[in-house]
């Protein structure tokens, strides 16, 4: 981890983040990024924040699980119910692209039908627009089968390579943001909104700064009344790390690493003065667990998101560069609490995140 690298970004972000702060919204005026007391403040109304990002076990990918042909409310309702049943009140969600040009009212109606069903289970959820990682093309339609005994084989990037270059495009993107936003704008089951999976991933770097760029402004000029973040995830990306810290009312990172260096991460990012909320973490094959990561979190008041929740269709048990041939189980899980019929991976696991709720 190239902390050095972060510390200066993190610094020059901090120069100038109160030219950009805001204390009040205006209605109907273009939204800036909150100040630092605004931020704070609507952190404090939430109990601590923990969680998981979630898919249905039945989906492959982001369009799987929105497209009407394959969407399952009776199977996250079961699945939100384990959740509930751990402590979890929030929960981090991709949404996708094509899933709304194909159907932008039945989308949206599936949309405010999930969070019908997260409120069910006292979950507020976040949700996440574009996504640089895994697959570059995607299609609308049946979705492909799993490879065997491969971490996210289906995942799609959104807007996808070529794509996300193509300015020509941009016009249907801003739709789609816009349209989303201003559905949900008001709508306090929605904890905040992600703009950008881990910008720059898949060799993309700089190339995604045009796009992201644009999502920023768009998500500004509808204003929503939940605060807007861009999650953190490669130290060595200094133009998209600043672009990302400058822009980001809540601040949220990704980290892998076991505790020592978790801790090296949330120190350096409380220079902002911002909440905190760990949006990606827990690899067990890394050093990175609920017995000795969620504490550390939750200690130092930060939210905390793990990747994986029921094991299923995204193969995410198995680790990112380990593949197993034969489909059978790693010696290990790389993710994953749950089984797919609810039964805990690991018990003690289970204990720990409900004694770290409260439950």
């Amino acid at each position: 981890m190239k902390l050095k690298n972060y510390a200066i970004i993190l610094c020059l972000a901090l120069a100038f983040s109160t030219s950009f702060a805001q204390n009040n919204k205006k209605v109907g005026e273009p939204g800036k990024v909150w100040s630092v007391e605004r931020a704070n403040a609507w952190y404090a109304q939430h109990r601590w924040l923990s969680g998981a990002n979630y898919i249905p076990s039945n989906a492959i990918n982001q369009l799987e699980m929105w497209q009407a042909d394959t969407f399952s409310p009776d199977l996250i309702d079961k699945e939100l119910g384990w959740a509930e049943g751990i402590g979890f009140n929030t929960m981090r969600v991709f949404l996708y692209s094509k899933a709304w040009s194909q159907d932008p009212a039945g989308f949206k109606k599936r949309v405010d039908q999930f969070l019908t069903i997260s409120a069910k289970h006292g979950i507020t959820p976040m949700f996440v627009f574009f996504d640089d990682c895994w697959n570059k093309t995607s299609a609308i339609g049946k979705q492909p089968e799993p490879k065997t005994g491969i971490h996210n084989s289906g995942w799609l990037q959104d807007p996808g390579d070529p794509d996300f270059k193509d300015e020509a495009k941009f016009v249907e993107y801003e739709k789609y943001v816009k349209d989303v936003l201003r559905s949900f704008k008001n709508d306090k089951r929605i904890l905040l909104w992600d703009l950008y999976n881990e910008p720059g991933n898949s060799g993309k770097k700089e190339a995604t700064i045009p796009l992201l760029t644009k999502v920023i402004e768009w998500a500004r000029a509808v204003n929503p009344d939940q605060p807007i973040s861009i999650g953190l995830w490669d130290w060595g990306f200094n133009k998209l790390n600043a672009l990302q810290l400058l822009n980001s009312d809540i601040i949220t990172y990704h980290n892998y690493e076991a505790p020592e260096w978790h801790q090296r991460t949330i120190d350096l990012l409380k220079a902002s003065g911002r909440p905190l909320i760990c949006t990606e973490y827990m690899a067990r094959s890394r050093n990175s667990r609920f017995a000795n990561v969620m504490p550390l979190l939750k200690k130092e008041n930060v939210g905390a998101i793990n990747w994986g929740f029921a094991a299923g269709k995204t193969n995410t048990k198995y680790a990112w560069d380990t593949p197993l041939a034969d489909g059978s189980d790693p010696i290990e899980w790389f993710h994953e609490i749950f089984q797919t019929d609810g039964t805990p991976y690991r018990l003690d696991e289970v204990n720990v995140i409900k004694k770290m709720n409260g439950k």
